[in-house]
């Protein structure tokens, strides 16, 4: 990519100050533990609207509160925007011996079959546990909670990520997850709208498809998202439905983001694509990236941190503008300073429930 200096300031071909002033439609990885040269004027060019961290980007607490003010520094905007898949169980991109381990939720929705209360409880404790481990890194979006529903036979890529294969008691425990990020100070992100549970393959891999009827779907694998709705972020499902929409997978489906997750499921808030780099998705990245937005996605989530698919991504990630920026500042605002909360109280809980090996 060529770049060209204006105004002091490193740009995009084809962008103008003006155009740079504003956020873009996308959110990025990058490389490593530190910002190399070369990221640090695209990120200051593109201005991305946030940043996803991955074990790659993560030695221990000094170096990740470094490389979180590096990102921010790169869009001029001390709450822009740090995202993370922080689950627990085996998707935890925060690890030990820097940082607690914590249980995979099914182990939680297990627990609600037999005593709900005591699950509730728990969930809210492990879940604001993480949040405060993540606003001391400054971290403030985690990518929870899993609302898919899994089926018998379903791909294990979900698995025990899910809190149960019961929508009702996957909608009780969101709602506690949703509730104890908000009050971390975390926003939380609802994923993976409108399902990924049913499908068979993984579609980090491949593109799962699904052939169950639509009323099924809306009644159990949408249910959670329809009950969670208030959910201020949601990420979408690289899963195609074929008796939704046949041709294309939810995140580039304008039938399935309009008609159901905007729809039926009406969820009114931040639309963040999965992953465009996940090779469900067909097409150039630059495609892929055009697809979603045409399609109704808010923002474009790009992980792997290469540059040259980063800047395919920006070539297509216009200004944040109109219904997205509004989105977008609607779920900022709901972030706010972290709730006096008993740390040794909810350690306790948890492991009298679940055990140090948890």
């Amino acid at each position: 990519m060529r770049e060209t200096e204006s105004a002091g300031r490193t740009l995009l071909p084809g962008k103008t100050v003006d155009a740079m002033a504003r956020r873009s439609r996308a959110i990025y990885g990058c490389s490593g533990c530190e910002l190399l040269p070369e990221e640090r004027a695209f990120f200051g060019a593109a201005q991305p609207w946030g940043f996803i961290l991955f074990s790659r980007n993560i030695a221990d607490p000094q170096q990740v509160r470094a490389l979180v003010s590096s990102l921010r520094e790169t869009v001029g905007d001390e709450r822009a925007p740090i995202l993370i898949d922080q689950e627990g169980g085996r998707v935890a991109r925060l690890k030990a011996p820097h940082w607690k381990a914590h249980p995979p939720w099914r182990r939680f929705g297990d627990l609600y079959r037999h005593n709900p209360q005591d699950a509730r409880d728990a969930a809210y404790a492990n879940a604001h546990l993480i949040a405060q481990e993540l606003a001391d890194l400054g971290i403030n979006v985690d990518c929870v909670p899993v609302l898919d529903v899994p089926v018998e036979g379903a791909d294990a890529v979900i698995g025990d990520r899910a809190f149960s294969d019961d929508p009702q008691i996957v909608a009780a425990l969101g709602n506690v997850v949703i509730e104890a990020m908000l009050h971390g100070g975390v926003l939380p992100v609802m994923k993976h709208i409108p399902g990924h549970g049913r499908a068979t393959a993984d579609s980090h891999h491949v593109l799962p498809r699904v052939s169950t009827s639509a009323d099924e779907l809306l009644s159990t694998d949408f249910a959670p998202f329809r009950a969670l709705k208030q959910c201020p972020i949601a990420m979408t499902a690289h899963v195609v439905y074929e008796a939704l929409d046949p041709g294309n997978p939810a995140t580039t489906s304008t039938k399935i983001i309009r008609e159901v997750i905007r729809g039926a499921v009406g969820f009114g808030g931040l639309l963040i694509s999965d992953d465009l780099s996940m090779k469900a998705l067909s097409g150039s990245i630059g495609q892929r990236g055009r697809a979603a937005l045409a399609a109704g996605c808010d923002l474009l989530l790009h992980c792997n941190g290469q540059m040259d698919e980063m800047q395919a991504i920006a070539a297509e990630a216009s200004a944040l503008e109109g219904q997205a920026l509004e989105r977008a500042d609607a779920a900022l605002a709901k972030l706010h300073a972290p709730r006096a909360f008993d740390t040794v109280a909810a350690d306790a809980l948890l492991d009298s429930l679940f055990g140090v090996s948890a």
